[in-house]
């Protein structure tokens, strides 16, 4: 079988039962390599003529498209599904899919470069901030006119009136993007959810490096989101004693909201505040309550004891974490970036007058910590695309600061795993005061990269 090719996108047309038995049938290694001649920016697998699939047959067309965009450093994925294929797939991968997905051919287009001269508005919406915001991004960068729907109700609001829109886009992921473990909140805190028994399991399902991460991009407030726990066991105890011993030396929290000990010895209780553990009936009774949330460490906190060097193969990747910003930035600001210098050092920032900064950490082949300080003037024309408001709040502005910062993270994964780095990102932590920032990143030395936006100080600080 040969892939069609449209627009820089090339199509494998299947049709029929897949499954792990015949899967191998439809599409050969030796079909793949023949892409390799092929002039496309994309290579998708069309699934509008399939009638069933399980992923045992979607695995085997998985890994031969993961060659091709190791090989190519193309995008490559599956398109021409509806509602419910798109669902079973997302279950299959849940959010840990390397491959993007496309309810339409027409709709992949617009993410190539062979439509980049002609500029379509389209309309679009996922439910998860972070696909949603790199999508935009993405079209915005190939000369498109994104309308980004917040919620669903407004989604379908904006559908009523179709003609408005060349695209409207839905069911559409891009691949490396999401980053679903956790959710960040307003007050820079995260929280995990939990249910059902709690024992020896959870040691596997939680993710520490994950969470390790958090904490050193500078996260201080960790919230189990604990309504839907029946009870747990002396395992579970042991689990959470230790999580909190771990973050005291980070001076950060961990909060329960809404477990109940009906079917819990009461010991446990005890035992889990005795480790510094604290207990809430309601979400509302923390995130809505400022001072509180200042006090348990979502508005700042303490330096991590430990301090690690930078090492060759993070500096030897440098360039790839600056392409990723500077890239993002200057397309979304249509600033041109000019680069002032680069120094190994402590973090030095000149002034915290008059600036954001964020964080955002990777962890996997390589590990480190990206840290950025935006002029506010910058980070306003920056999100103004994901605000869709020139005239946003500071918390606004905040939360889109942490969804664009995770966009810049999302770019570097994409170009690190050309190079074979597997990574995983953590949630960006922002902060309105560059000064709580510099409490957590004090004592860390790394590569700081002063740059200059329309004449504005930009820094970017790369650090373990």
């Amino acid at each position: 079988m040969r892939a069609v090719v449209k627009g820089r996108v090339g199509i494998f047309y299947l049709q029929g039962f897949l499954d792990g038995n015949n899967a191998p049938s439809f599409l050969t290694l030796e079909d793949i390599k023949a892409t390799e001649e092929l002039n496309i920016d994309m290579l998708l697998v069309s699934l509008k003529k399939v009638i069933f699939f399980n992923k045992n047959g979607l695995d085997v067309f998985v890994k031969l498209l993961a060659n091709v965009r190791d090989q190519k450093h193309i995008i490559v994925g599956f398109c021409d599904y509806d509602h419910t294929k798109y669902m079973s797939i997302n279950a299959f991968y849940k959010d840990n899919a390397s491959f993007s997905l496309f309810k339409t051919q027409e709709i992949a287009e617009l993410f190539t470069s062979s439509n980049k001269s002609e500029s379509r508005t389209v309309l679009l919406y996922n439910e998860d901030p972070s696909q949603r915001s790199a999508m935009a991004i993405e079209l915005f960068d190939y000369g498109h006119n994104p309308i980004m729907a917040q919620s669903k109700v407004e989604f379908e609001e904006k559908k009523k009136n179709d003609s408005l829109y060349y695209a409207i886009i839905e069911d559409t992921n891009l691949g490396l993007y999401g980053q679903k473990v956790a959710t960040r909140v307003t007050g820079n805190a995260i929280i995990y959810t939990i249910s059902q028994f709690l024992d020896a399991e959870i040691n596997d399902t939680f993710n520490l490096s994950y969470h390790q991460n958090s904490l050193n991009v500078g996260f201080r407030l960790f919230i189990f989101d604990a309504y839907k726990v029946i009870s747990m066991n002396i395992h579970a105890l042991n689990f959470f004693t230790k999580l909190a011993s771990a973050a005291a030396e980070y001076n950060a929290s961990i909060c329960f909201v809404g477990l109940s000990f009906e079917k819990t010895p009461e010991s446990f209780k005890n035992d889990l505040e005795d480790a510094g553990l604290m207990f809430f009936d309601n979400m509302d009774d923390i995130l809505k309550n400022k001072d509180l949330l200042q006090e348990l460490g979502g508005g700042g906190g303490a330096a991590a004891k430990q301090s690690r060097s930078l090492n060759k193969v993070l500096v030897n990747e440098l360039p790839h974490f600056i392409d990723a910003t500077v890239s993002t930035i200057a397309m979304m600001t249509n600033a041109e970036a000019v680069k002032n210098s680069v120094n190994i050092q402590p973090l030095s920032i000149p002034t915290t007058n008059n600036q954001y900064a964020s964080s955002i950490g990777f962890y996997g082949d390589i590990d480190g910590l990206i840290i950025l300080i935006f002029p506010k003037t910058i980070a306003k024309k920056a999100c103004e695309l994901l605000i869709g408001d020139a005239n946003a709040s500071e918390e606004e502005i905040l939360d889109s600061l942490a969804e664009f910062v995770n966009i810049i993270g999302g770019r570097a994964k994409v170009l690190l795993s050309g190079n074979k780095h597997r990574l995983d990102i953590t949630l960006p932590r922002t902060y309105a005061d560059v000064n709580t920032l510099l409490e957590i990143a004090h004592n860390k030395k790394g590569v700081q990269v002063d740059l200059s936006f329309e004449g504005e100080h930009f820094i970017f600080f790369l650090t373990r």
